[in-house]
């Protein structure tokens, strides 16, 4: 940001940022939420994000896809995902994040016979348990007839992120997915990690894909940009899954797949111990998008 030297404009640069913060707060608990400090550098850029998350119909911009199913998750999540889906047993309990429409939940549990072997993805109906969260409600009729056949063993949750829930109130998974949904999106990566490895259970498996970032094999595209960048404190890149080999008490496996369109890193964390720690990161730069540009600064 420019310094500002006319005295005479000094009054209305602050009005402007207490306009921002005003606005901010009356958006309400979604963005601005008890004892989270707004970053004023980005605040705008978030806010043009809630618009995206609360988008309906024609005004759902392209590229923001709500309606993904199992065999999405088969061809999107790291290789073992449909094993450790169909390894859950009636006590085990799954969290989709970022579930959308939640359908690939609904397919999880299609009677046998409904869906084709790839949109179940598991060898036969599910026995476990599953959470939905999304910031925004999704549900269809489907989804709510097929939530009345099932009682408590599915549950759908909206209204707020991942990191305004209690453990209490969610409990603890032996899986935890998230196809583009808050590793993609967040604003504070270490913090959405914590949480994530917080709710597993010890032996238990965090799912998830991240496009457009520093390869593990090294095979970047040069002249595809980053989407999510990691930097250490001198500006030097630093590759996702080196950052999350950092986090203690896991166990990190990463598929890069270079030769898709859009390059991604496919994860796989399995939790080891409880004694987990998360290596800390600042916000440098977030702008809105169908998943946001976000650059992070690992602290030392």
């Amino acid at each position: 940001m420019d310094m500002i030297d006319s005295p005479t404009e000094r009054p209305k640069a602050a009005t402007s940022a207490m306009m921002i913060v005003i606005t901010l707060l009356s958006l309400g608990p979604k963005l601005g939420w008890p004892r989270d400090p707004v970053q004023l550098p980005h605040a705008q850029e978030i806010a043009k994000q809630e618009k995206i998350y609360n988008s309906r119909g024609a005004d759902v911009p392209s590229g923001y896809v709500i309606d993904r199913g199992l065999s999405d998750y088969a061809e999107l999540l790291p290789s073992g995902f449909c094993h450790s889906l169909d390894s859950l047993n009636s006590t085990d309990r799954w969290l989709d994040i970022g579930a959308g429409e939640g359908q690939a939940i609904l397919d999880y549990y299609a009677p046998e016979g409904d869906a084709a072997p790839a949109q179940k993805c598991a060898r036969s109906r599910g026995d476990s348990r599953a959470v939905a969260i999304s910031i925004e409600d999704r549900r269809t009729d489907k989804w709510k007839q097929q939530a009345a056949s099932l009682g408590s063993r599915i549950q759908y949750l909206y209204g707020k992120r991942l990191r305004h829930y209690s453990r209490e109130e969610l409990g603890n998974f032996q899986v935890v997915t998230d196809v583009y949904g808050g590793f993609s999106y967040t604003e504070n990566l270490s913090q959405f990690l914590e949480k994530v490895l917080s709710l597993l259970k010890i032996g238990g498996g965090f799912y998830t894909v991240v496009q457009s970032v520093h390869l593990e094999n090294g095979k970047n595209n040069p002249n595809i940009p980053y989407q999510t960048e990691l930097v250490d404190a001198a500006g030097r890149g630093v590759k996702v899954c080196s950052w999350l080999k950092q986090t203690t008490c896991v166990k990190v496996a990463c598929e890069s797949k270079s030769d898709w369109d859009t390059p991604s890193e496919l994860i796989h964390i399995r939790k080891l111990c409880s004694d987990v720690t998360v290596q800390r990161m600042k916000l440098l730069k977030y702008e809105a998008g169908n998943p946001p540009t976000r650059r992070f600064e690992l602290e030392p």
